[in-house]
């Protein structure tokens, strides 16, 4: 699929939200449309001993019904940042590239980003870059609303939904011998390393 793409953003979003950057030339972030709730926007799921887990960023609510995306505030009352960083510790902390990347991410999530956006755009540029990813990202300008259009991904990655680009397969520190498919892009990082390009 050369050209253009459009995504939503996305909190550590799964490996195939980067199978589909890899295989763009140039990436538009939708920041214009209204936020809706309980998608990757704030979210990503990991694999943990006791099977899947989903890590949320709280936002702050402020009393709107409806806001832009580009203006979601994070909400710091909630210790998430901590929680975020023990699960990854102990859900990968045996994986074998763990020590080496997780260097990489701890700082930005300790960082204290006001807004959602600027969060998500740093870890997705950390991202591409530990997968070897090198293409252009922008921002949309203005809300196109939901089309067919053959490059517009905005809501058609969320939870509960079957992977959009089958997963090559690779072992998983708690896989038990059955590959889990569909996990954030961090579950490929620490468990394959500079491999995992060639998993996307």
């Amino acid at each position: 699929m050369p050209g253009e793409i459009l995504l939503s953003t996305a909190y550590f979003p799964p490996a195939g939200y980067f199978a589909l950057i890899k295989n763009s030339d140039r990436i538009i972030i939708e920041q214009e449309e209204n936020y809706p709730r309980q998608t990757y926007r704030n979210r990503c799921r990991i694999l943990a001993s006791g099977g899947i887990m989903d890590l949320s960023v709280p936002v702050t609510k402020e009393g709107r019904t409806k806001i832009h995306t580009r203006d979601v505030k994070i909400d710091y009352s909630k210790r998430w940042q901590q929680v975020h960083l023990r699960a990854l510790i102990s859900a990968y902390n045996r994986s074998p590239y763990f020590q080496y990347y997780f260097e990489y991410f701890e700082p930005i999530l300790l960082k204290n980003h006001r807004y959602l956006l600027d969060l998500n755009n740093e870890l997705l540029l950390k991202c591409m870059e530990i997968v070897n990813i090198k293409k252009i990202v922008s921002l949309t300008a203005s809300f196109v609303p939901v089309s067919d259009a053959e490059n517009d991904y905005r809501y058609r990655i969320r939870p509960g939904t079957e992977p959009l680009i089958p997963a090559k397969q690779y072992i998983q520190v708690f896989g038990n011998n059955s590959f889990v498919p569909g996990l954030s892009i961090l579950d490929l990082i620490f468990n394959t390393g500079p491999e995992a390009s060639d998993y996307l």
